[in-house]
């Protein structure tokens, strides 16, 4: 405090111009990382609610930066929800969503569309080093991996952890799985999931039990060998995707269960990196953006997450299968809790206005910046969310209230409620009021279903969907 005065006293008789820390380190383009988990639920973390997972660094992050309340993913699946957030776009506009099958596999034939332009591709264009690490899921092929898409380095798995099963009996969906599991742990080697380091496949089956560790091990690695340079990290986790794997050190810790020792090791993970960030002065010029690709996977009960006070979780177009918790950190970031409508669709342009790297203006783009709200608590500029299930529209947000005009559960959890229903009359929720989707007003705002209606037709008009991509792209094919 004394070195402060004794500062802004020599800027007085000098007559120099002070500038606090904050202004300096916003004339630097900042380093990014964005932490992408997978089927983490709105309710996981100790600052979202969670009573029982213990979430000190994610919750300090929280504190220290902002906490977004309404954030949302692009998708309420794998595949189009990754597509959204490194694109800036609606997974129906960059074919990245498929009409029976809404997630790439293992015998998929394609992949992220080279014509799409990616985060990475548009740091490069800034002088950024580029690296993503954890589940890729945007196609396994060669030409579709990280590498192709403007990442220097790639180091992670190419789909989900459950995929290339080697015993159905043992790998077994639903309840079965939940029931096998529910007094031992799963076994890494029952999926012949390949671990690949740039373009070559370097472990397989991955060893899953270290997996989480590993990852964020190479994020470290790859902060310390490019700390001269700005450098942005994807890090996506693959985990607490089902089957769950946590490391010796981590395994049976959490009171919430193997469930919560697997959150407990990415909470732990990301504390090395902050720690890796203070370590060489490069916290006062790094953004942390820490979100879930979607809601959690219900069916497996105790071996998934909470999505907290929301309606339902992964696969659905309710809020739990949307909506997932948004952290913000970093110099220069306006503590606080957000309650403005957010997507991870807005990291992309957020990103690039921050590094001064140009915007894309060849295509439609659905992100919205939100420098404004993160740097000086502007209200966000975004009002709307699309909630798309394959390649329909199910759901609209608009402000505060949320349209449904197709309703359908997902993966027949409970039995019975993965009909679909195309409705008369749409439901409509306000969600500043009921977030918990409970009490539908549409009789009482007539007004507020027009003004959707409005904006759902100008939406179809403008969507310019790739059709030729879409066509022939069936991802199960």
């Amino acid at each position: 405090m004394i070195q402060l005065y004794i500062t802004l006293l020599t800027g007085l008789i000098f007559n120099t111009s002070y500038k606090p820390s904050y202004e300096i380190e916003q004339n630097l383009k900042p380093n990014f990382i964005v932490v992408f988990v997978d089927d983490m639920g709105y309710g996981d973390l100790g600052c979202y609610g969670h009573p029982t997972i213990n979430t000190p660094n994610l919750d300090k992050m929280a504190y220290e930066g902002q906490k977004w309340t309404q954030f949302y993913s692009a998708s309420s699946v794998c595949t189009p929800s990754r597509a959204g957030l490194l694109t800036g776009r609606l997974p129906i506009r960059n074919g990245m969503i498929g009409k029976q099958t809404r997630v790439l596999f293992p015998n998929s034939k394609y992949g992220l569309p080279d014509s799409e332009i990616t985060i990475a591709e548009k740091l490069k264009e800034s002088g950024y080093k580029t690296a993503a690490i954890g589940k890729w899921h945007l196609g396994h092929k060669k030409e579709y991996l990280p590498l192709q898409h403007g990442f220097d380095y790639y180091y992670g798995i190419p789909y989900s952890n459950d995929m290339d099963r080697i015993n159905s009996e043992t790998c077994c969906p639903g309840s079965q799985y939940w029931q096998k599991y529910e007094n031992q742990k799963p076994k890494s080697t029952n999926y012949n999931v390949p671990l690949i380091e740039n373009n070559e496949i370097i472990e397989r089956p991955a060893d899953q039990t270290t997996i989480t560790k590993r990852f964020t091990d190479k994020a470290v690695e790859f902060i310390k060998n490019n700390k001269e340079d700005n450098f942005f990290i994807y890090l996506a986790h693959n985990l607490p995707h089902t089957p769950l794997f946590a490391s010796d050190n981590f395994l049976g810790k959490s009171k919430r269960g193997l469930y919560g020792d697997v959150i407990e090791e990415i909470d732990h993970g990301i504390g090395l990196i902050i720690e890796e960030l203070k370590k060489n002065n490069l916290d006062k010029n790094t953004i942390v953006v820490f979100t879930s690709d979607n809601g959690p996977w219900l069916p497996f009960e105790t071996h998934s997450g909470s999505a907290g006070l929301l309606r339902e979780g992964k696969g659905t177009t309710w809020e739990g299968g949307q909506r997932i918790p948004g952290i913000f950190w970093g110099n220069g970031i306006k503590p606080g809790v957000i309650n403005d409508l957010g997507s991870t669709m807005d990291i992309f342009p957020t990103l690039l206005e921050m590094s001064n790297t140009s915007m894309v203006y060849d295509r439609i783009m659905d992100g919205v910046s939100i420098k404004n709200t993160l740097l000086k608590h502007e209200p966000s500029k975004r009002e709307t969310i699309f909630y798309y299930r394959s390649r329909e529209i199910y759901a609209i947000r608009y402000g505060e209230y949320k349209a449904h005009l197709i309703t359908q559960g997902a993966y027949n959890y409970p039995k019975g409620s993965d009909r679909k229903i195309i409705l008369d009359k749409p439901l409509l929720y306000n969600l500043n009021i009921d977030p918990s989707e409970k009490y539908n007003v549409a009789d009482k705002n007539p007004e507020i279903l027009v003004e959707i209606n409005k904006i759902l037709e100008k939406h179809k008009k403008n969507l310019k969907a790739p059709n030729d991509l879409l066509k022939d792209r069936e991802f199960g094919s």
